[in-house]
């Protein structure tokens, strides 16, 4: 019979006060107990994707600053002197370094660096390794992440559509280059994103993760998702059981869970948390269902708020695993333009293609072939009437709109051309909501933590 001591321990606690609530659930957990006062950590938050056009509301969709500078003060007071923030955030143009600093400036991570001697990178300018991750895989990831010897991951808890959940394990794409990224999306049916995504564990060093809950996003990872007000704390020295508590968190069954059920097998971990000690709350207690898809007909053919304007002649596929984050940017103002397009009358037929996996219906009158990895996969396919080619990586919003209005949908190029104005119009829905609190995501100068 397995014993208490040979459990990985998780903690939930529901978050009450600054540093207090974050003590707690560390505590609880032991999250600190074997970290060297001589380590070098690393900090890795989720700053999944930043705007300098909107005061972007940040809610369910970044960690908070709040629960970063509660981790540095711990940190501190175990007597850390060496410790690094880093993220490799997305941005519209990959080679924007002015966004990512933007970002950390925002969110008061100088301040860090002011009071606590906290360094912080964005990993994109910054050396990568190559790593070798088995099966035939390899990933470069960032120098500063790989040469830490803790790491302290810092993701949002929150579903993905995608991938079902998001949370400590996903947010290590964070410290590989773009290229790996794109890879991350293969087109083989067995060694896919969530296959791609459990192989990250065997390169994190030792680590705590604590996800943070005090915001959490139903339909993720991004701003066009449902944000909540959840105020739950889970962490654990072990990432995976950490992930695995956090699914059920957000009502799913830890098989329910592809890249949870492929980290598993590699660790030869069973997912009915038989092996894992929970401290503090109980899941039930805090477990609210998170939906993770976005909701399109039966066939796959049309998001169903589309469907229900009375919206034809169009295609437009679900989104699949193979399609990359670069033109998951892209896709969800692209379907946006369509509905503000939409007009009444039945468009000619046309059929739109994303990722790296689809494939044209016979039939159809014009495809829509968006982006490099869809044009490579079918330029010479003979089932295409007339193909409308977007060849970019990610693809230009200005190439997108011309595709559209030669395929006679009257995209707005102002949408397109303004596409990192879109955050605000997504969360204009929670402005003058007491609980969608701006303070979570600022650390001002004269913050003292009672």
């Amino acid at each position: 019979m397995e014993t208490d001591e040979v459990k990985k321990r998780v903690s939930i606690v529901r978050y009450e006060r600054p540093l207090d609530s974050v003590k707690k659930a560390v505590d609880l957990c032991r999250g600190l107990d074997h970290l060297p006062r001589s380590a070098r950590v690393f900090i890795k938050p989720n700053i999944v994707f930043w705007t300098k056009s909107v005061p972007f509301p940040k809610w369910g969709v970044i960690t908070t600053s709040r629960v970063v500078e509660d981790v540095v003060i711990l940190l501190k007071e175990h007597g850390i002197e060496n410790i690094t923030i880093g993220e490799g955030m997305v941005t519209f143009d990959p080679k924007d370094t002015e966004t990512p600093h933007h970002a950390f400036e925002s969110l008061g991570y100088p301040v860090l660096k002011k009071r606590y001697g906290v360094e912080y990178v964005n990993v994109h300018e910054r050396p990568f390794e190559k790593q070798d991750l088995g099966d035939g895989i390899s990933l470069h990831f960032n120098t500063d992440f790989l040469h830490s010897d803790f790491l302290v991951d810092l993701p949002v808890l929150k579903t993905h559509a995608q991938t079902v959940v998001s949370l400590g394990i996903k947010n290590i794409k964070g410290t590989i280059d773009i290229n790996s990224r794109k890879k991350c999306h293969s087109p083989d049916p067995v060694k896919d994103l969530n296959f791609m995504i459990s192989r990250y564990l065997k390169v994190i060093p030792p680590c705590l993760t604590i996800l943070d809950g005090i915001y959490t996003t139903e339909r993720g990872p991004g701003f066009d998702g449902k944000v909540r007000r959840s105020n739950v704390l889970v962490a654990s020295p072990d990432m995976l059981s950490a992930d695995l508590v956090g699914a059920r968190i957000l009502g799913y069954d830890t098989g329910d869970v592809p890249y949870l059920v492929h980290a598993a097998r590699l660790q030869g971990r069973p997912l009915d948390l038989s092996d894992v000690e929970i401290a503090g709350e109980r899941i039930a207690d805090v477990a609210s269902r998170h939906q993770y898809e976005f909701p399109y007909t039966e066939d796959g053919s049309l998001p169903l708020p589309m469907k229900r304007m009375g919206i034809e002649g169009l295609s437009y596929w679900k989104y699949d695993l193979t399609m990359c984050t670069y033109c998951s940017l892209v896709n969800g103002p692209v379907l946006v333009g369509i509905a503000q397009a939409w007009g009444g009358k039945a468009w000619d037929d046309v059929e739109v293609l994303t990722g790296k996996i689809m494939k044209p219906t016979p039939g159809k009158k014009k495809t829509i072939l968006l982006g490099k990895c869809m044009y490579q996969a079918n330029k010479d396919n003979p089932d295409i009437q007339e193909m409308i080619a977007v060849k970019g990586c990610p693809p230009s919003p200005k190439k997108i709109v011309e595709a559209f209005q030669k395929a006679g949908i009257s995209l707005s190029s102002t949408l397109l051309e303004q596409i990192d104005m879109l955050p605000g119009f997504f969360m204009r829905k929670y402005e003058g909501k007491p609980e969608f609190d701006e303070s979570f995501f600022k650390i001002q100068k004269g913050d003292v933590v009672d």
